[in-house]
């Protein structure tokens, strides 16, 4: 997929940098963590599975699978700044939205048909960037971090009790990273016949580095250790998703542990074609 940036034809797999790594840490027998990048059209996705015996890998294997496939195969025949014609969404934002949908309903339908998935699903998030922007659709508690200037922000806000609990008032920040609640989530993939994510769209900024991550990482590390960390190794993006999960796993590791690192190198403004470009010099 290409983009125009001042006259000059520029790939967005150009203007980004991608690193994915994943671990089961220190006390799980097995990883039902996913993940998918795909540079080439712009799309990170991370799931963090629950369920019985392998049905939470199954559950978020489905999840990015699904997500995956059907975005980077939609974005073949189409461009993610046209208008969605059922929604009036741009056709990254209707993307996204639509096929966690289907994802989850994908999974739900297999938890019914066969008895040793029942009960299986997934936490999602996953970013689409495209024109200057990043598309990010979540369910469950799997987050997005921005880096930018320095300065870390969960870009997400988590689907569970304990952000509940933080948002009404009745526990704060500090009492809340030692909670025992952490990991019960509100709203999944896959539990329900259908479940609506929260999309939200960002710009982003040259310099800009996006971090996606299961809760293994954010439960057993410090946002502020999580700041300094990419900070410190924002030029070795590799080097920054090994020490982030080293961390996670010197800390305890209780969890399987994801990683998804996008750095900003390059804008990627889109192409609107000729009419287009018409009409805007005229609105100046």
């Amino acid at each position: 997929m290409r983009f125009e940036i001042a006259g000059v034809d520029m790939r967005i797999d150009d203007a980004l940098e991608i690193i994915s790594l994943t671990n089961p840490g220190m006390v799980r027998s097995h990883n039902e963590d996913s993940v998918a990048c795909d540079a080439a059209c712009g799309l990170v996705v991370l799931a963090d599975g629950m369920g019985g015996y392998n049905a939470g890998e199954v559950a978020s294997g489905i999840a990015v699978s699904v997500v995956a496939t059907e975005v980077c195969q939609r974005l073949q025949e189409a461009s993610p700044i046209e208008c969605d014609e059922e929604s009036g969404d741009d056709l990254g934002v209707a993307l996204l939205r639509d096929n966690i949908r289907k994802a989850n309903l994908s999974i739900y339908q297999a938890a019914q048909s066969q008895p040793q998935y029942s009960g299986m699903g997934t936490t999602i998030v996953a970013g689409l960037f495209y024109d200057n922007s990043v598309v990010v659709g979540h369910v469950g508690d799997s987050r997005t971090y921005r880096l930018r200037d320095g300065v870390l922000e969960t870009i997400t806000r988590d689907h569970s009790l304990l952000q509940e609990q933080i948002d009404s008032g009745m526990i704060s920040i500090e009492d809340a990273r030692q909670s025992k609640n952490k990991n019960l989530v509100t709203r999944a993939v896959g539990i329900d016949a259908d479940v609506v994510p929260e999309i939200h769209v960002h710009d982003v900024r040259r310099g800009d580095i996006y971090l996606l991550c299961s809760d293994g990482l954010n439960d057993m590390v410090e946002d502020e250790d999580i700041q300094s960390t990419l900070y410190a190794m924002q030029g070795n993006l590799p080097l920054a998703a090994e020490q982030l999960i080293q961390q996670a796993n010197d800390n305890g590791g209780r969890d399987n542990v994801s990683v998804i690192l996008v750095k900003v190198k390059g804008e990627f403004a889109a192409s609107r074609g000729w009419l287009a470009k018409l009409l805007n010099w005229f609105k100046k």
